[in-house]
């Protein structure tokens, strides 16, 4: 049976990987298809395409974007975008722009602590145009300010730790509509470390489409619950290893594998959201 990693980051987020080390590493996994969704980004996804078409597997376009539902932070991925979708395209840069500004008040902060990293250092690791937490965790560990990333995160970065900024966060709803209007899939992700269960049927309410039940830090028992909660509500079911490279440690691609089947029913409703957009924009 052929299988997929769906939520997989690469460095044109806060992953390691490039597309062609993306792809050989799904090729090696035994992958037949991988989606790339990186954070608040879609820059990478035309190279992965272009790599995994030459290793032949098949590719997914995807996104994780970041969103705040009655005060708690989720994230929702989107699968089969239109990566050149305008509106898209402009709120992501809106959305690069306030997570480039959240890594300089980081480095401000750490100058009050009498930390001297470098922002310029930060960025020149990062190389992308949406930077995070973990390459300012690799800029202090480059730069001999921390032993390892586990203590930069302790000592600074971690939520109420004194670098830590909280992070730009749209609306559920916004978000979900967002990905709908570029003809994609709106899931859920690893709703068992979100344990905001309760705003799962708004969620529903404003459209989206899917639960990840399948994920690296999901149990057997947290994935049998939200296949359940799928089946209940009739939500596509997705799921990934939330691979980030080497970046944690260990690459994780191919840890969660996810029958192909399962494609099935979320490219069929990437098709009915992709041509009613066509509907909507019809004279």
């Amino acid at each position: 049976m052929p299988f997929a990693d769906l939520h997989l980051h690469s460095r044109y987020s806060d992953g390691t990987y490039g597309p062609e080390e993306m792809a050989a590493e799904a090729r090696r996994c035994g992958l037949a298809a991988i989606a790339l969704t990186d954070h608040d980004s879609v820059e990478g996804c035309a190279d992965t395409a272009q790599a995994c078409a030459a290793a032949g597997i098949e590719f997914i376009p995807g996104v994780e974007l970041t969103v705040e539902v009655e005060g708690d932070e989720l994230h929702i991925l989107g699968y089969f975008i239109d990566t050149q979708n305008a509106l898209l395209l402009s709120q992501i840069e809106r959305f690069q722009a306030a997570r480039q500004n959240r890594i300089r008040e980081m480095v401000a902060r750490l100058h009050r602590l009498q930390v001297p990293l470098s922002e310029q250092s930060v960025f020149v690791l990062a190389n992308c145009r949406s930077p995070g937490r973990p390459h300012v965790a690799r800029a202090l560990v480059q730069a001999g300010l921390c032993r390892n990333l586990d203590e930069a995160f302790e000592r600074f970065l971690r939520r109420n730790r004194p670098a830590w900024v909280p992070k730009f966060k749209m609306d559920g709803r916004e978000a979900i509509g967002l990905i709908h209007q570029a003809g994609g899939v709106a899931a859920l992700a690893h709703p068992g470390l979100n344990r905001t269960d309760a705003v799962i049927p708004e969620m529903i309410e404003a459209g989206m489409d899917g639960l990840e039940c399948f994920h690296t830090k999901h149990s057997a028992a947290t994935a049998e619950l939200y296949l359940k909660l799928a089946d209940r509500y009739g939500l596509l079911v997705t799921g990934g290893s939330d691979c980030h490279g080497m970046s944690k440690g260990k690459p994780l691609m191919g840890t969660v594998r996810v029958p192909c089947g399962r494609l099935e029913p979320l490219r069929a409703r990437a098709a009915e959201l992709r041509r009613a957009a066509l509907l909507r924009a019809a004279p």
